[in-house]
């Protein structure tokens, strides 16, 4: 089922299917009426894919519909270099509107550290998103992303969690 695109919505890239889970976690635990607000999309098949795929399909989409926002997920494979190359590669009329976010390594660590599904793991994001507490987010493998984490709960948590 795809958004409502004349509401404020939130689409979701993942890389691969680790990511893809996290996110469909994240999106379960989504009150019912906020379904039709976030797409998780089909898993790109890397990271630079994930910049192509949002370059190719949804710079147009969200261009014409100006209430749409994006969050890439992508492994970071140790690389903290990676969110910058990624947000050069987005169009600066956009900027605002796309957060960049992944484990530093992967997301299969993440499992590992915390002994969850991906689903889990993805749930308990949400909760804290919904709640504003950051434990999860705290953790050496995400901690990286609070800079992306602070401008994608002011913009998308009203979205979501209404």
């Amino acid at each position: 089922m795809g958004v409502n695109r004349y509401l404020p919505h939130v689409y979701v890239l993942p890389e691969d299917d680790a990511n893809r889970q996290l996110a469909l976690g994240f999106q379960l635990s989504l009150d019912p009426f906020m379904l039709r607000r976030m797409q998780v999309l089909p898993v790109a098949g890397g990271w630079l894919r994930v910049l192509e795929g949002f370059l190719s399909d949804l710079v147009v989409t969200m261009g014409r519909h100006p209430g749409g926002f994006a969050v890439l997920l992508i492994d970071f494979d140790g690389d903290a270099g990676r969110l910058g190359l990624a947000k050069n590669r987005i169009p600066g009329s956009l900027t605002e509107r796309v957060f960049i976010l992944g484990a530093l390594t992967k997301p299969e660590e993440l499992k590992s550290r915390f002994g969850l599904t991906y689903s889990e793991i993805g749930s308990k994001i949400a909760q804290e998103c919904r709640d504003g507490s950051d434990t999860i987010w705290e953790q050496e493998l995400l901690r990286h992303n609070a800079g992306e984490l602070a401008r994608l709960r002011e913009c998308v948590r009203s979205i979501l969690f209404s």
